[in-house]
């Protein structure tokens, strides 16, 4: 600007034609359009190839759905007599999975309370992106944790512990998960109005009343919501259980022995030596399609019980 000049002299911007901006959200329209329907089509892919694969190890001679469903033996891998009944993957899963959820489920809530009603902004604002550093650890070290540090542990306190068990996989999974259920239970906390609290002190709640008995209610969608994302992630995790569960598939719920889970079969597979036409190999995509099947199911249900009890402010 020169000197006297006058900020009502200077020459107005050029305004942006009508024209070029409807070119510029077109283009922008049209790159989301893309990227939204390459997912769809990488997602439709996947399902199409999966249960292609499933269909073709149904198709084989030694191999029902009713055995598949309600058998009790899995030994795909057995040279005479092979059995694929999956209830002995699907028990192991659901054992880690339920192991994993009773520890992330009270680290998380409790972690994300704390940040939420009890620390100060600037201790959240550290803490919470140290507390989500264990989400971006991979999963092949918390494997090894289990199996060198937690599995070690729990020997020493109780004998009849295995090298091999489910409890120590489902702790090192939980320890996985609990950046997940406290980062988005704690979005749910912070999102609850403010005059909800101010409400509670006014008529003499204490600090740990108004967050147990009013905000905690009042995000239970959101609650909801983060446990069952960190339950699919629990079902769907794979190194952990691979490395620290063990390789037996049985219908037990013993968390001192080893267990195999649906995520832990495949990795054997596809770490062995088998044939790419044979029944051990086709029977990795039916475990697989029961695996989709079952988080599919789990979302499903997690939309409901969301909208069934969300809460509307205004």
């Amino acid at each position: 600007m020169s000197v006297g000049a006058r900020p009502s002299d200077l020459p107005l911007p050029r305004p942006t034609p009508a024209a070029d901006r409807r070119i510029r959200e077109g283009l922008v329209r049209l790159g989301l359009g893309a990227c939204g329907a390459f997912s769809f089509a990488t997602t439709l892919a996947i399902v199409v190839v999966l249960f292609q694969e499933t269909r073709q190890f149904f198709a084989l001679d030694d191999v029902t759905l009713l055995d598949f469903l309600l058998g009790s033996q899995w030994n795909p891998l057995l040279g005479g007599e092979k059995s694929f009944g999956i209830w002995p993957l699907v028990t192991g899963t659901l054992l880690v999975t339920c192991i994993a959820m009773t520890v992330a489920v009270p680290l998380g809530l409790l972690t994300a309370i704390y940040l939420s009603e009890y620390a100060a902004p600037a201790f959240r604002t550290v803490a919470r992106p140290a507390l989500e550093i264990l989400a971006g650890i991979p999963t092949v070290v918390f494997g090894f944790f289990a199996l060198r540090e937690i599995t070690p542990l729990l020997q020493s306190v109780f004998p009849s512990f295995e090298i091999y068990n489910a409890f120590s996989a489902g702790v090192a999974v939980g320890l996985l998960c609990v950046p997940i259920v406290s980062s988005l239970t704690e979005d749910a906390l912070r999102a609850v109005p403010a005059h909800l609290r101010a409400a509670a002190f006014a008529l003499g709640a204490t600090r740990f009343e108004v967050a147990t008995r009013v905000v905690v209610p009042a995000a239970g969608s959101g609650l909801v919501a983060a446990v069952l994302l960190a339950a699919a992630r629990a079902i769907g995790e794979t190194m952990i259980v691979a490395l620290a569960a063990g390789t037996i598939a049985s219908v037990s719920i013993d968390p001192r022995g080893p267990v195999q889970t649906m995520t832990g079969f495949m990795v054997q597979i596809f770490m062995g030596d088998v044939s790419n036409f044979g029944a051990e190999y086709l029977s990795c995509y039916a475990v697989a399609a029961a695996l989709f099947v079952m988080t599919l199911a789990l979302t499903l249900v997690g939309q409901v019980v969301r909208r069934r009890f969300q809460e509307t402010y205004r």
